[in-house]
C-alpha cells in the first residue's frame, strides 16, 4: 500500500493576497515559497487561473509560471490549471511553446473546463458558460498546435509545434476523468475544493486506455493542508481557510484574512455546513495528524501524486507547513518533521 513516502508532493499556489498586502507582495511570496519547496525536494509548482478575485493574483498565469520558472532551476512548474474555454487553443500551444522552449523540460500545461470567474468577467474575456462544452475539441484543437507542423499547414504556434509540454487534464467531477481515461492523459483531481468528488479517480484508472503519452493511469489528488507544530495552532491558523471559503459561499470573495481565535459570529450554521463541504477533504493538524491523513487520502485514493493548496495569512507559516510535510516525506519522526529547515 502506498503511503506520502511512495508518492511526489507538489504544490498548487492561487499567488493569494493577504488583507493588507498587494499583488506584488503575492509574486514575491510565489516565488519565495517556489525556491523554499525546490529546496525541499518538491515536484511541480503548479499555478492556477482565475480571473476578477480580489484575493488571487495569478490571472496572467503563464506570465507568472515564466516568472517563477526563471527564479528556479529543478522544479516543474505548470498551470493548475489554464480554463482552456478562456483562450484560443492556438494562444496557449504558443504561450506554453514559449516556456518549453525557455525553460526545457520543466513545464507542465494543466487544463481545465470551467470559467474560473463570474458570468460578468467571462463577458469582459469574450466567453460565456457554453464554452466549456467544446472542451473536448478545444483540447484537440491545441495538441494539434504542438504536433511537428505538417507540408502545407497554413497555421502553426510558432514556438509550439514539435515542442514537448505534457498536457494534464484537470477536474473536480468524471467529465475531465472520462476525457483523461479515454485520450491516455494524466488526471488531477480537485480534492482541495471538491471532496464529494473522489471516485472520479477510481473511475479514470476504470476507463483508462493506454496511449503514446502513458501505458497506464497516472493520477493526482489536489488537497488543502495546514501543518504546523501542534494540532492547536493548526486549527488556529487554519481559520483564515476557512474565512476563505466563508467569503465564496457568501459571494464576495475577500483577500485572505488573519486568523481568528473562533469562528463563532462569523458565521451562522448554515454557512458553517457549507464551508465544512468544501474543505472535507481539509487536513489539518500537527506532524502526526497531517501524517496519518495524508496517508489515509493516499491509501483511499490510490493518488500516484499529491499535490497540496495552503492558505495562510501570514507568508512564514506557509513556508513552514510546506517544511512540516517534506519532513514528513523523508518520514522523519514527528519530533524532527517540526524542525526540518529551521
Amino acid at each position: 500500500m502506498k503511503t506520502l513516502t511512495d508518492v511526489p508532493i507538489s504544490v498548487l499556489d492561487l499567488a493569494p493576497i493577504a488583507q493588507g498586502g498587494t499583488a506584488a507582495d503575492a509574486f514575491n511570496n510565489s516565488v519565495s515559497l517556489a525556491q523554499h519547496v525546490e529546496r525541499l525536494g518538491y515536484t511541480r509548482y503548479w499555478l492556477a487561473e482565475h480571473h476578477n478575485i480580489a484575493g488571487i493574483a495569478s490571472s496572467a498565469t503563464s506570465v507568472l509560471i515564466g516568472h517563477v520558472a526563471g527564479h528556479t532551476s529543478t522544479l516543474r512548474v505548470g498551470s493548475g490549471g489554464v480554463m482552456l474555454p478562456n483562450h484560443a487553443p492556438l494562444v496557449i500551444a504558443e504561450q506554453f511553446g514559449t516556456l518549453a522552449t525557455l525553460y526545457p523540460n520543466r513545464i507542465d500545461l494543466g487544463l481545465g473546463r470551467a470559467p474560473g470567474t463570474d458570468g460578468l468577467t467571462l463577458q469582459a474575456l469574450g466567453r460565456d458558460y457554453s464554452a466549456g462544452n467544446q472542451f473536448p475539441e478545444l483540447l484537440d484543437e491545441l495538441r494539434f498546435f504542438f504536433q511537428p507542423a505538417q507540408d502545407g499547414q497554413r497555421v502553426r504556434a510558432i514556438p509550439g509545434a514539435g515542442v514537448d509540454v505534457p498536457i494534464w487534464l484537470l477536474g473536480s467531477s468524471d467529465f475531465s476523468a472520462r476525457l483523461a481515461a479515454k485520450l491516455g492523459l494524466p488526471f488531477s483531481f480537485a480534492g482541495h475544493f471538491s471532496p464529494e468528488g473522489m471516485a472520479a479517480m477510481r473511475l479514470y484508472r476504470h476507463l483508462f486506455q493506454p496511449s503514446a503519452t502513458l501505458d497506464q493511469p497516472h493520477a493526482m489528488i489536489g488537497v488543502p493542508v495546514i501543518a504546523a507544530d501542534t494540532d492547536e495552532q493548526a486549527q488556529f491558523l487554519s481559520t483564515t481557510q476557512q474565512q476563505k471559503f466563508l467569503s465564496l459561499v457568501r459571494g464576495r470573495r475577500l483577500q485572505l484574512q488573519p486568523p481568528v481565535e473562533t469562528m463563532d459570529g462569523i458565521w451562522n450554521s448554515v454557512e458553517r455546513a457549507a464551508v465544512q463541504e468544501k474543505l472535507g477533504a481539509s487536513i489539518v493538524g500537527g506532524p502526526e495528524t497531517v501524517r496519518n491523513r495524508l496517508n489515509a487520502l493516499i491509501a483511499e485514493t490510490q493518488a500516484d501524486e499529491v499535490m497540496i493548496v495552503s492558505d495562510f495569512f501570514r507568508h512564514e507559516d506557509r513556508l513552514r507547513s510546506y517544511e512540516i510535510v517534506a519532513g514528513l516525506k523523508q518520514n522523519q519522526p514527528a519530533a524532527q518533521a517540526e524542525t526540518v529547515g529551521a
